[in-house]
């Protein structure tokens, strides 16, 4: 049976830091800290630029509190955007946002399956088949409710941070051997500290995206005034820890230098640690790294479409709710988009595309801020950004910077998305008129 408009309140502070957790956590982390020491290749600078981008997601945490708790509404960003600069803005970001969002669980679907296939050689010709029924079986799984994603994403989160939290321990554990540093490529500082410093920071916070995840489920939280400040903010400091002990791990068991250019800098590491078996449970720790990733966005496009389709901006259908809590018609199309992009393949170049619009709605989320304290200074708001109007100001700076950065280095999405945005005006007048 399935009810119009009703989400269900059934979520609370658990999921909250779950969530945080869940969709930031991945293999980004196991990854860049090699790239990262290749520009910089000094311990103190290395650290500081994980700690740089924690300050920056928990100036972005504020600014989200602030808003996700004056606008509880399922679908995050664009609701503030709409409500801030009117119906087209919230409507292209919000479809901005949704195919930033859409387009990653196919990409998770792929990389789960490869992964696998390293652990299990036999089968590594049938890795669409593997991506396939990961994308099947999670969407079985919010299919059922709201719940047993929650019940999901707790389970997941939690085992991923045991894994991180073991393998940090062994790092620090380690008896220290002495190792041969592998000699930096002197060519990686030819573009000077202060520009390798800014790229270090860039690829960080590609490892903190997907931090604000909660904001999305707002409308489906018991106690959205209390449970998403306190998720941002918990979620903050444990991903923050996590980042920052992870990096003094590695380096306490290699220098820079010898992870420097490492395409995966955690399986050097674990190599020297556990041996030959290293490179597995890496690999594992990835896995499970992924799973949660994965289950955290499935859960967040359909509730994109939800508000898309409610606020008119997508087919009415798209508000259906079945009795678990699932907005089920956009649930049902956002796993087609993904298995469509599964078999075609051809979402690596999307993924991009997808980067860059994200970039935008956080700018204009954090424009939003502002907007709003100035038009609507008696708006309730049970929780107010720190350090407002300077973290504001410096959130805007940071996206644009970002965004002028991506226009230089990604022509072509830049124009893709002027096209979008250009063919978008009509289509969202059509919309309106029907």
């Amino acid at each position: 049976m399935a009810t119009e408009n009703k989400l269900k309140k059934v979520l609370g502070l658990g999921f909250g830091i779950a969530i945080f957790i869940g969709g930031t956590i991945g293999v980004g982390i196991l990854r860049t800290p090699g790239e990262i020491a290749a520009f910089l290749n000094n311990e103190w600078l290395i650290i500081s630029v994980w700690l740089v981008g924690g300050l920056y997601i928990l100036m972005g945490c504020g600014a989200y509190a602030e808003l996700a708790t004056s606008i509880p509404k399922a679908g995050g960003s664009y609701n503030y955007i709409k409500r801030a600069f009117g119906d087209y803005a919230g409507f292209i970001s919000g479809w901005f946002d949704y195919i930033t969002n859409a387009i990653a669980p196919a990409f998770f679907c792929i990389v789960i399956s490869e992964y696998i296939a390293m652990l299990f050689p036999e089968i590594k010709e049938q890795t669409t088949v593997i991506a396939i029924a990961f994308l099947l079986g999670f969407t079985l799984i919010h299919v059922g409710g709201i719940k047993n994603g929650s019940i999901v994403q707790q389970i997941t989160s939690i085992i991923k941070v045991l894994f991180f939290v073991g393998l940090i321990v062994a790092c620090f554990c380690y008896s220290g051997i002495k190792t041969t540093p592998i000699e930096i490529n002197p060519n990686v500082m030819s573009a000077g500290m202060i520009i390798g410093f800014f790229k270090s920071i860039q690829m960080a916070l590609g490892a903190y995206d997907g931090w604000y995840a909660i904001v999305f489920f707002a409308e489906e939280d018991e106690d959205p005034n209390r449970n998403i400040p306190r998720s941002l903010y918990t979620g903050a400091l444990i991903v923050i820890a996590i980042y920052v002990l992870i990096n003094i791990a590695f380096l306490h068991v290699l220098p820079a230098s010898a992870i420097a250019n490492s395409p995966l800098a955690a399986a050097d590491v674990a190599k020297i640690v556990f041996g030959e078996n290293g490179a597995v449970i890496v690999t594992v720790i990835a896995v499970f790294s992924i799973i949660g990733i994965l289950n955290a966005f499935l859960m967040i496009p359909p509730r994109i479409l939800y508000g898309l389709s409610r606020d008119g901006f997508f087919i009415k259908s798209g508000t259906r709710v079945n009795s678990g809590g699932t907005p089920i018609v956009a649930l049902l199309a956002s796993s087609a988009f993904t298995l469509m992009l599964i078999l075609i393949g051809s979402f690596k170049v999307l993924f991009s595309l997808a980067t860059f619009m994200s970039v935008i709605v956080w700018g204009l989320t954090y424009c939003a801020l502002i907007k709003l304290r100035i038009s609507k200074p008696n708006l309730l708001r049970p929780h107010k950004a720190w350090g407002y109007p300077y973290t504001a100001i410096i959130l805007i700076l940071c996206s644009f910077t970002l965004f002028l950065g991506f226009a230089y280095s990604d022509e072509k999405s830049l124009f893709v998305i002027i096209a979008i945005a250009a063919i978008s005006y009509p289509v969202f007048r059509f919309l309106k008129r029907g």
